[in-house]
């Protein structure tokens, strides 16, 4: 028994620097290019998972990403885990594209090349954290998936058994028919080391960017044109506080605070 299996990443801001994120005055979209770009982090637990499945009952491994040129980094980085192939969806059709249209872009991919039996995505991203990527790209796909997966198992070659997480730290077991798609969250496992050998074995492995008419891709369906969600202006939030210092006993300053918030009609 051999699975395709297919891992969805994506390239994000650096979280550490999102303090100095600013926004274009034209476009009003994030200046990316001011800060550092890393492998989103739930995505680095999304290869781990298929990493282990390939190892337990082999197959082939793909990475794919959707972004600009420079999100080679993050595929580079997979095949440095162990990632057998790596695909780079590019093309300025892609451009502007909300989840709807980034999900439809990847599930042309996944129909040009065949449906995957497993396809595994981090539950969300860490810029964005919709979380709905995932979930669209299985029903373009017409196929079962579950999110907050924490654990997988499969009961055959054509079963898998998936821990779902829900709220007050319940969980669900949902048995779903492959081919199938899970979204995953931090605790399903620890992430490897990259080592020295899986570095220079990284460059001798296939690398494919694909366009638009590649992939047979509609492009009114694609990027900002086929986006129903749209940036249409953006402001930043400029906060102003008036503070006063009060004096005396712990008692008197608590007289004097109510008083204060009562002549304010907050109390």
């Amino acid at each position: 028994m051999g699975f395709k299996i297919v891992v969805c990443i994506k390239q994000i801001s650096d979280p550490e620097y999102f303090s100095q994120i600013t926004l274009d005055p034209v476009t009003g979209g994030i200046q990316r290019d001011k800060v550092p770009a890393i492998l989103n982090p739930l995505d680095e637990n999304a290869i781990e998972e298929g990493l282990r499945i390939k190892e337990k009952f082999s197959g082939k491994l793909t990475v794919v990403t959707m972004g600009p040129p420079q999100a080679r980094e993050v595929l580079d980085w997979a095949l440095a885990m162990g990632a057998d192939e790596a695909v780079l969806l590019s093309d300025r059709a892609f451009a502007g594209a909300d989840t709807l249209a980034t999900a439809y872009t990847l599930s042309e991919y996944m129909r040009k090349t065949g449906i995957p039996d497993i396809i595994i995505c981090g539950n969300m991203s860490e810029d964005g954290a919709t979380g709905q990527v995932a979930p669209q790209l299985a029903e373009f796909l017409n196929i079962p998936h579950v999110t907050c997966v924490s654990e997988a198992d499969f009961i055959d070659e054509s079963t898998m058994v998936a821990k779902q997480n829900i709220e007050y730290g319940g969980y669900l077991k949902v048995k779903v028919k492959l081919p199938a798609l899970i979204a995953v969250v931090k605790d399903i496992n620890e992430v490897r080391d990259i080592t020295a050998e899986g570095l220079m074995s990284a460059d001798e492995k296939d690398f494919f960017t694909l366009g638009a008419a590649d992939i047979g891709a509609n492009e009114d369906l694609t990027g900002y044109n086929g986006s129903p969600t749209k940036v249409v202006g953006t402001f930043k939030q400029e906060i102003s506080r008036q503070k006063e210092i009060l004096s005396g006993t712990p008692q008197e300053m608590a007289k004097e605070a109510i008083k204060k918030l009562q002549e304010a009609n907050i109390l």
